[in-house]
C-alpha cells in the first residue's frame, strides 16, 4: 500500500503544470490609422472591380507624374482606365457622411461643416497632366469620375450622377457598372472605337514610363501635401477684420446657415446675427 502511494506522488510530480500565458492587450488603434484602414478597403473594392474590365481594356493604379502646375510639382492619380472609347480618370475619396457641392464651387463641404476641394477641379489637374504625356489627339477622350464609399451621401449637382456627363461621381460599389454604362453611350454615339489596340497601348506605355515609382520622391509630396493642408486649416481669417480665428470657431461658423458659408471672428459673429 506504501509503496502504492509513493507512487501516485510521484505521478502527480512529474506532471508539468500548466501555465497560462497572459497576452498582452491589442493596442488601441488611432483614427489616422483607422482612417487609413478603411481608405484601404475602399481601394481594395476598387482593385476588384477594375481587375474584372475586358482585357482589352488597361488600368493603371497609384501614380506619381510630374505636373509643374502643382504645389508638390507632382499629381498622384488614383486610378486610370483606358477603353476603345475614354480615357477614365478616378479621383477616390474616404469621406464620412453628406457630401455638398456644385459645379460652380471650388470648395464642397463634408456634413455642411467641413471644407473640402472640389474633387472634380482637383482631377482637372491631373487630367491636364496626363495630356502632356500623350498625343493631342487623346486629349477630347478624358472622362472625369470622384468616387466615394457607401458611407457618405451626395447632395451635389444632380448633373453628376447623369451618363451622358463627362464628370461623374459615383459610389466605389458601382464604379465598374458606370465605367460599362458611360461605354455603352460612347458606342452609341460613335460606330467605331474611338482607340485602337495600338493606341490603347501606346497611352498606357506612356503613362507607365511617366509614373515615379522612387519612394524617397512619393514621401516628399505627401509631406509637401500635408504641409500644405495644416497650412490652410490653420489660416482662417475673419471675413470682416481679417483676424486669426480657430479650427472650432471655423468649423461652427462653416456649419451655421446665418454665415452663408463665411468665417467671422466671436465678435463679428454677433453683429451679423443681429
Amino acid at each position: 500500500m506504501l509503496l502504492f502511494l509513493n507512487f501516485l506522488k510521484k505521478k502527480s510530480e512529474s506532471k508539468p503544470k500548466q501555465v497560462t500565458s497572459s497576452s498582452p492587450p491589442t493596442p488601441k488603434r488611432t483614427s489616422e490609422q483607422i482612417a487609413t484602414r478603411k481608405g484601404e478597403l475602399g481601394e481594395y473594392k476598387i482593385d476588384i472591380q477594375l481587375d474584372q474590365l475586358p482585357r482589352t481594356y488597361r488600368h493603371l493604379s497609384d501614380l506619381l507624374i510630374p505636373n509643374p502646375k502643382a504645389k508638390s510639382g507632382y499629381s498622384q492619380i488614383d486610378h486610370v482606365v483606358i477603353t476603345p472609347y475614354a480615357i477614365f480618370v478616378i479621383e477616390t475619396k474616404n469621406y464620412q457622411g453628406t457630401i455638398y457641392g456644385g459645379k460652380d464651387r471650388n470648395t464642397w463641404l463634408v456634413n455642411g461643416k467641413f471644407k473640402m476641394m472640389n474633387p472634380f477641379v482637383q482631377n482637372y489637374g491631373h487630367m491636364k497632366a496626363l495630356s502632356s504625356l500623350i498625343d493631342e489627339k487623346y486629349h477630347n477622350l478624358f472622362v472625369s469620375m470622384v468616387s466615394f464609399t457607401k458611407r457618405s451621401t451626395f447632395k451635389v449637382d444632380p448633373d453628376y450622377r447623369k451618363i451622358a456627363s463627362n464628370e461623374l461621381i459615383v459610389y466605389d460599389i458601382e464604379l465598374s457598372e458606370f465605367i460599362h454604362r458611360k461605354e455603352s453611350v460612347l458606342k452609341i454615339q460613335h460606330k467605331e472605337p474611338l482607340l485602337n489596340e495600338s493606341d490603347i497601348l501606346t497611352i498606357n506605355q506612356a503613362i507607365v514610363n511617366a509614373n515615379i515609382l522612387d519612394q524617397t520622391v512619393r514621401e516628399e509630396h505627401k509631406r509637401a501635401l500635408n504641409k500644405s493642408v495644416k497650412k490652410t486649416s490653420s489660416s482662417s481669417t475673419c471675413e470682416v477684420c481679417n483676424k486669426s480665428v480657430s479650427n472650432k470657431v471655423r468649423a461652427y461658423c462653416l456649419s451655421n446657415p446665418t454665415f452663408k458659408g463665411k468665417v467671422y471672428c466671436y465678435e463679428h459673429q454677433r453683429s451679423i446675427g443681429k
